[in-house]
């Protein structure tokens, strides 16, 4: 697991009390994530809350398909069926499931996963985003 929150204690004291230490690794806060989203299959992001869904963004840049949950501004990143899937916030069961049809198809997770690549760098470059928010802000200033 990767990053760190308010449910990490939480999320350790399952991983002991289930017995699966040996095969969860919590990683802590990484300063070069791409390096760890590039090894990735896929991206869960079982949160309650999200503002944007920077998390997922990060995955689909990667070329990372994502099983997220259904809040906050993760629909506007991500298409549901397109790039990942989205899900009820603590649906479990259908977060496995649908991260299990990912992995046990090459071709769904090549199509999620060049879609999810096209869709950060069409949507969400920093190159096309900024100038927007300039010419926002300019906008703002000159009616202001």
């Amino acid at each position: 697991m990767i990053g760190d929150g308010p449910d990490r204690t939480i999320a350790e004291w399952m991983v002991r009390e289930k017995k699966i230490d040996q095969d969860v690794i919590f990683l802590g806060k990484q300063n070069q994530v791409q390096d760890l989203l590039n090894c990735a299959d896929v991206l869960l992001l079982p949160s309650d809350l999200e503002s944007f869904g920077l998390a997922a963004l990060e995955g689909m840049a990667c070329g990372v398909p994502a099983v997220c949950s259904r809040v906050g501004g993760v629909p506007e990143v991500l298409r549901d069926g397109v790039e990942g899937y989205l899900v009820e916030a603590r649906d479990v069961e259908t977060m496995a499931q649908r991260a299990l049809e990912i992995v046990s198809s090459p071709k769904r997770q090549l199509e999620m996963s060049r879609a999810a690549r096209q869709r950060a760098q069409q949507n969400f470059c920093s190159s096309s985003i900024i100038p927007q928010y300039e010419d926002l802000y300019r906008r703002v200033l000159e009616n202001g």
